[in-house]
């Protein structure tokens, strides 16, 4: 029990530290992934092929935190557009 209390610690960290000098991109991407994975293994267990499952969960889970990420820098470009457009329209003092 000690053992695998151990073992499950130093995986976290290893994702948390992993994750330290990525992309907001890749880090979405990668989350999508192993989360999708995870999903995609319960599901698939359930359904008989646990394997197929974490496989086509991980392919979902990164299309969809790419998708994520698209969406967010999206909205980062519009929100920095309508700001620069608002200090442009300002009355000077």
């Amino acid at each position: 029990m000690k053992r695998m209390l151990i073992v499950a610690i130093l995986s976290v960290s290893l994702v948390f530290l992993g994750c330290a000098g990525m992309t907001d991109t890749q880090q979405r991407t990668l989350s999508g992934g192993a989360m999708g994975a995870g999903a995609g293994a319960i599901v698939g267990a359930i359904a008989g092929s646990a394997g197929w499952g974490a496989a086509i969960g991980a392919a979902t889970g990164i299309a969809g935190g790419y998708i994520y990420d698209q969406h967010e820098k999206s909205k980062q470009k519009s929100y920095q557009e309508g700001y620069k457009a608002g200090q442009q329209t300002q009355p000077s003092k």
